[in-house]
């Protein structure tokens, strides 16, 4: 998820080179699934809070990823509510199936009585 580093150096008065800045860069990658996708928006925000005193940048990176862990996390609520609603459907096609069963053994015994 990282690259290399990069540095910034600046000739000190001894005239050797010093580095007085740095970066790191970061992709955010999506995952395959919501949860994965979650895992990855995490790490990117952690590590790009990481540093003692985080640049405009780094909140930036951060709250990039946070809105990626958001957006994973909507995906992960639709598909559960997808999953229930599937699942709410087959139960009542299955009630409404033994339903109209039942009132045609009731018939059968009526016609029989």
């Amino acid at each position: 998820m990282t690259g290399a580093a990069s540095y910034t150096y600046q000739q000190g008065p001894d005239g050797k080179m010093y580095a007085i800045g740095g970066e790191v860069s970061i992709s955010i990658p999506t995952g395959t699934t919501p949860e994965e996708t979650i895992k990855n928006a995490r790490q990117v925000a952690a590590a790009a809070m990481a540093a003692a005193d985080p640049s405009a940048q780094d909140f930036s990176v951060a709250s990039s990823a946070k809105v990626m862990e958001m957006q994973a996390q909507q995906q992960k609520t639709k598909e559960l509510q997808e999953k229930m609603n599937g699942e709410k459907t087959y139960a009542k096609e299955s009630i409404s199936t033994n339903d109209a069963d039942t009132k045609e053994d009731i018939q059968r015994i009526n016609i029989s009585a």
